[in-house]
């Protein structure tokens, strides 16, 4: 979730994108408000409406989410594909209880799995492919996530990363003393942008996002190493 209003973009023209954003149902706008008043971090609603759309334009049948945190990310994403399996992990395991319920009264839990645990141990655990994949977890892991990741989708997969611009600091000199999230997304950023496996643009949209398709296979893919 972006931090304040103008850290991104300039205030005006962020206010007119939030005036042209549809209205969220009774559900969504109660877990935007819980999520507020709780201090617990989920997506912008218009990242939501990305997932929403990307889940539904890529035809994916297998999603995964890194950060469920109370459920936000994760019902824009069932809600996108109606008849994909969403996999999505956290640590916090109370959040994930009320992530559970709002799925359930949203109708699509029965088509969620939730995993509790640590991202980077539980990964090499699970059974790819993933068609599409949403990360919003520990920002100094995005790097090795990604490495990760990689093994478990196809060509032409899609990767959606959240808060790549961390509330405007990545555009601030290191020396500035922004905080270490920042200094890990500017790190990742150019990563991303220079992966050799990997088309990526990175979007000045919530606390900025950055989306990626697996452009070429890995020597994995193709049975390596040789």
């Amino acid at each position: 979730m972006k931090d304040r209003l103008g850290a991104i973009l300039h205030p005006a023209q962020e206010q007119y994108l939030d005036r042209l954003l549809p209205p969220r149902d009774a559900l969504l706008r109660e877990i935007e408000e819980r999520a507020q008043r709780e201090n617990i971090p989920i997506s912008d609603p218009e990242v939501g409406r990305l997932l929403q759309t990307m889940a539904r334009a890529t035809g994916a049948r297998r999603i995964l989410e890194l950060g469920t945190a109370i459920g936000y990310g994760t019902l824009w994403l069932a809600r996108g594909a109606p008849t994909a399996r969403v996999v999505s992990i956290d640590l916090d395991k109370e959040r994930q209880e009320v992530a559970r319920g709002y799925l359930e009264r949203a109708g699509v839990a029965d088509r969620v799995e939730l995993v509790q645990g640590e991202a980077l141990e539980i990964l090499p655990t699970l059974s790819g492919p993933f068609d599409l994949i949403y990360v919003d977890a520990v920002k100094g892991e995005y790097r090795r996530y990604l490495d990760q990741l990689l093994t478990q989708m196809p060509v032409g997969g899609t990767l959606l990363f959240d808060n790549l611009l961390w509330k405007g600091q990545v555009a601030q000199p290191p020396e500035t003393g922004g905080e270490p999230e920042a200094d890990a997304m500017r790190a990742f950023n150019g990563y991303l942008m220079i992966h050799p496996q990997l088309e990526s643009v990175l979007l000045p949209l919530g606390d900025g996002v950055g989306l990626a398709t697996k452009s070429k296979p890995l020597i994995l893919d193709m049975g390596g190493p040789y």
